[in-house]
């Protein structure tokens, strides 16, 4: 585990410039919607779930249903079930630590432990990815504690300060694309999530999108297996 601590920090150096930055925001919003510092830890805490959380303040002060929340969360984080199925194999033999592993696989602790190769060790690779899940975590939970903590204290106009998290998801990406040797399966994100919207609108665009992307993508995988049997 001590081998893997190192890397794992500094692999998670970006995040948590931006961790801190959202959770702040998150902290502060919360607080003016009539929460709490212990609400606010609690939900980055258990929940952990970035833009879902801003999400949840509305439906908290809106006066949601229950089912109407439940859809809502599927909506935002639909995107998190095809995180977990391209994990399957990765955390198949990850033991005790796997529960906290399948929680903690946020957007930015996923761009981190699905590399490949990862840069470490064979032997250090689970420990690897536990450190940077909790290390992303805990900035996470950092950042609100001081958003939470500041507006218990200061008079700060929150307006705007949710779009932050949107900021961050093309950040993410860039490096990506950036980085990637195969920009294709980006470009296909784009594609259909553009379509959809077009055709769909903001209001029912997010499922489609995410359905259309998981097949051209299978498509496109299958379709480079078959060339490389060639």
């Amino acid at each position: 585990m001590k081998h893997a601590l190192k890397p794992a920090f500094l692999a998670t150096l970006p995040v948590m410039t931006g961790y801190l930055v959202l959770g702040f925001g998150f902290g502060l919003v919360l607080l003016e919607a009539g929460g709490n510092l212990p609400l606010a830890l609690a939900m980055s805490g258990f929940i952990y779930a970035g833009s879902m959380q801003y999400v949840a303040i509305d439906l908290l002060t809106g006066g949601a249903t229950l089912l109407s929340a439940a859809l809502m969360t599927l909506m935002v984080n639909a995107r998190h079930l095809f995180y977990g199925v391209s994990m399957l194999e990765k955390y198949r033999d990850a033991g005790a630590a796997k529960p906290y592993l399948i929680f903690a696989l946020t957007d930015e602790t996923y761009s981190l432990v699905c590399q490949e190769p990862l840069p470490v060790p064979q032997e250090i690779r689970r420990a690897y990815c536990l450190l940077v899940s909790a290390f992303d975590h805990l900035w996470w939970v950092l950042g609100t504690a001081l958003g939470a903590a500041a507006g218990t204290v200061l008079a700060i106009n929150t307006e705007g300060v949710d779009f932050a998290l949107t900021a961050l998801f093309v950040t993410v990406m860039v490096e990506q694309w950036l980085t990637a040797e195969d920009r294709v399966p980006a470009l296909i994100g784009v594609g259909a999530s553009v379509l959809c919207l077009v055709l769909l609108g903001a209001a029912d665009f997010l499922i489609p999108a995410m359905l259309l992307i998981a097949l051209l993508l299978c498509l496109y995988t299958n379709g480079r297996a078959v060339k490389r049997h060639e």
